[in-house]
């Protein structure tokens, strides 16, 4: 069944209703920026709201309001199912398949209470009543601009709101420079500043907040775990859970290093692939009309946009490589194409 507008809402959320707020696993900028900025906007409504994650995020995203009332359900699975059986409406932001979240996944799934998606990613698998999903948009978080205007609530978002999709913005388009980025994102980011975003601080508080071991870990991937392909147009790195745990690894030290790979001249297909707790990791990007969603759908149980997806596989790092390795020629000719 086809789902309904977001604007069908807006007689459901004129009196104060009790809403729960979930994303996908392994929360990043978008994911984090976009459920609490929602969660901000729904209480300054008269809503109750609550975020729940699947699992823990990085520290650098920890300073946005609302975090700690965030529910990480790994820590704390009996509050997380009390807080979705409780809810009047479920917002799903950032993901458009409940397998994405697990577990937690299989618990919305079999509750009646509505629910509503709101995501960017590629084929959504219909699950929810309500939806806002665009491919084209450059961020949840610029679709839950959308929403909130689409609530005519835009006079309710002040700093705090501003900060969090300004956030999630920035870092789902690199800081502006990926092809997703339009000329109504700018508009969106320009509104966002006039209503108080601190765009050198959000900046300053996710990427200039290194610990000196996650810099030390950046320099050992750029300088000992760099391979490239040339002939493939291909540049990838490994990170096994020995060296995890040399520099002390904590949760997001690895964010946004697939894309250092991606700036070699002549490179247009980059991965990183990351081994932990039994699984390897698999994050890919591309430059021009290499698909890397589509790649990921088929090698690697993954998928995502199409210049920037994941994938998760059960094998051994080293065997994850080979398969990646053996894959490349049958698509030589798409890289070269690229």
């Amino acid at each position: 069944m086809k789902p309904k507008s977001i604007r069908s809402l807006k007689t459901f959320l004129a009196v104060k209703r009790r809403i729960a707020i979930v994303t996908h696993w392994s929360p990043d900028g978008d994911a984090m920026g976009s459920s609490l900025g929602l969660s901000n906007y729904l209480l300054k409504s008269g809503h109750e709201a609550t975020v729940i994650v699947p699992n823990d995020y990085p520290e650098f995203l920890w300073w946005m309001k609302g975090n700690s009332e965030v529910i990480v359900a790994e820590k704390g699975m009996k509050r997380a199912h009390e807080a979705f059986r409780n809810a009047e409406l479920i917002f799903c932001l950032d993901f458009n398949d409940l397998s994405r979240i697990n577990s937690v996944g299989e618990f919305i799934a079999a509750l009646d209470t509505p629910k509503v998606m709101i995501d960017h990613h590629l084929k959504p698998s219909g699950f929810a009543q309500y939806a806002l999903h665009k491919v084209s948009a450059s961020s949840t978080c610029e679709l839950i601009y959308e929403f909130i205007h689409a609530m005519k609530g835009l006079d309710l978002i002040d700093r705090d709101i501003a900060n969090c999709l300004y956030t999630g913005i920035m870092t789902d388009t690199g800081s502006f420079r990926f092809p997703a980025t339009t000329a109504f994102t700018h508009k969106v980011v320009s509104d966002l500043i006039h209503r108080g975003a601190e765009h050198s601080l959000v900046y300053n508080r996710v990427y200039d907040d290194n610990t000196e071991n996650r810099l030390r870990l950046l320099g050992f991937i750029l300088s000992e775990k760099l391979q490239v392909i040339p002939e493939h147009h291909t540049a990838f790195f490994t990170l096994n859970n020995e060296e995890h745990d040399r520099f002390n690894y904590k949760k997001g030290d690895t964010e946004g290093v697939v894309n250092y790979a991606l700036t070699i001249r002549g490179i247009v297909f980059a991965a990183f692939f990351s081994e932990r707790d039994g699984k390897v990791k698999c994050s890919f990007r591309s430059k021009g009309e290499f698909d890397v969603n589509i790649f990921a759908r088929a090698n690697f149980s993954g998928g995502g946009h199409k210049n920037a997806a994941g994938g998760i596989s059960d094998q051994k790092l080293e065997d994850v490589v080979k398969k990646f390795k053996s894959l490349l020629p049958s698509y030589l000719e798409q890289l070269k194409n690229s």
